[in-house]
């Protein structure tokens, strides 16, 4: 596999009037042609957001599934994606330098979007549950930007020219700083978020968009601190669910500990873990209660785990640390695989391709690394950023070109995000 060069496909951001000298206002995909859009052009919904003069800290796309007659708020089964490329594509055109890119690849349903899901096309018009007041009967289905900044989680319709959000989640003892959508959750529960104080909550996103006000709706509480022998207290750095372990997830934090939690589980049962011998060292402990949540701590390296993700089939377990390296874990083993280290300074984001074969790293030496899982060692490297790399994501609905449209087949596609702005577009 080769390299393919960023300065062929790439577009950074600018603050707005004309595009400076050299700069690319376009790239070309298997679908169409993509446009740089200034800010005036965005839709309301993808301008940057401010809030208390704290900017967006990371950004979560949800796609909520089309509620089955007589189930609750349970999600009905998978039926269409055809919303994704018109949100990847917008996300693609904002630029705004923002912690997290995300090419989110759910099953949910997205409302229908007219026009072209090309950069230029037109968005359409989605209904809306009028601003914060919610619906006690709103159904919930469609894609939403799920995004935080200081002490409140706020909750956009994507499909929506309304610029306030329909949601906003206040939390009074910390500020939340990462969330995740388990889009394929069968009942309970599908929405985590981790807090600077180290505590975690669980929700479901659609009871949250029921009900109004500014307070957690029958939101589960994990690490209050007030139980015997453990008091989670470092921030929460990142936190994923696992796929194909239904009610699974995990939250990382500052310390280098990561914990296992069962959303079918009581956040309140006490529990203890040994006493970390060797921070340098990978311990993996499990509670001693059947009934305790966390289930297991797994300390992983000495200093800040900075971002956590599983491959799509939920085998293994990617961790970046503040020490610069990258662990690939067999998760259900509980092994450390392989392993790397960046060119200089920690490791901030990492991401896998959705099937599994390749993994994307970026930091802080402003490079992002492509991992082979088959060869267990960097295959290629991305330079052109001119900052530290804070967010990676392939694309999945990658296809490959043809021989006549670029020489060469193209099967993978990802972006990557620097922290001064920049938004680059990059083939393999």
């Amino acid at each position: 596999m080769a390299a393919s060069s960023y300065s062929s496909s790439s577009a950074t951001a600018p603050g707005g009037g004309s595009a400076s000298a050299g700069l690319k206002t376009y790239f070309k995909t298997p679908e169409g042609r993509y446009k740089l859009q200034y800010e005036k052009a965005h839709s309301a919904a993808v301008l940057h957001y401010n809030h208390g003069g704290k900017t967006v800290s990371q950004l979560t796309v949800a796609y909520l599934k089309e509620r089955s007659t007589g189930q609750g708020s349970t999600p009905s089964t998978p039926s269409s994606s055809s919303g994704m490329r018109s949100a990847a594509a917008r996300l693609l055109g904002t630029g705004n330098g923002g912690r997290a890119l995300s090419f989110v690849g759910g099953n949910g349903v997205n409302r229908a979007v007219s026009g072209s899901s090309r950069m230029g096309g037109s968005f359409g018009t989605s209904t809306s549950i009028g601003g914060p007041q919610a619906v006690a009967n709103y159904d919930g289905k469609g894609a939403y930007i799920i995004f935080n900044s200081a002490d409140t989680l706020f909750i956009s319709d994507l499909n929506s020219q309304d610029k306030d959000p329909l949601k906003c989640i206040h939390f009074s003892n910390s500020n939340p700083l990462c969330h995740g959508f388990d889009p394929e959750a069968k009942e309970g529960h599908d929405l985590i978020i981790g807090m600077g104080s180290g505590d975690v909550y669980s929700m479901s996103l659609r009871q949250q968009l029921q009900e109004p006000g500014r307070k957690p709706v029958a939101a589960q509480h994990y690490n209050k601190g007030d139980k015997d022998g453990m008091n989670i207290s470092s921030r929460c750095t990142s936190v994923a669910w696992v796929p194909e372990h239904e009610g699974i997830f995990v939250v990382s934090h500052s310390d280098g500990n990561l914990y296992v939690y069962d959303k079918s589980k009581d956040g309140n049962a006490e529990c203890t873990f040994p006493a970390i011998k060797d921070p340098a060292e990978l311990m993996v402990s499990h509670a001693k209660s059947s009934k305790s949540n966390p289930v297991a701590r797994w300390h992983v390296c000495h200093g800040s785990i900075n971002a956590i993700s599983f491959s799509p089939d939920g085998a293994y377990l990617a961790t970046v640390g503040r020490d610069g390296y990258l662990r690939v874990f067999d998760f259900s083993k509980e092994q450390l695989i392989f392993g790397g280290r960046s060119y200089y300074g920690a490791l901030l984001c990492c991401t896998w391709s959705s099937d599994g074969k390749y993994l994307l790293t970026g930091g802080e030496d402003d490079l992002v690394q492509v991992w082979s899982m088959d060869d267990r060692k960097i295959v290629a490297w991305g330079e052109g950023h001119n900052s530290w790399v804070s967010g990676v994501a392939f694309d999945p609905y990658w296809s490959p070109l043809n021989s006549d449209e670029a020489g060469e087949n193209v099967v993978y596609r990802f972006g990557s995000v620097g922290q001064v702005s920049e938004v680059y577009i990059a083939e393999l």
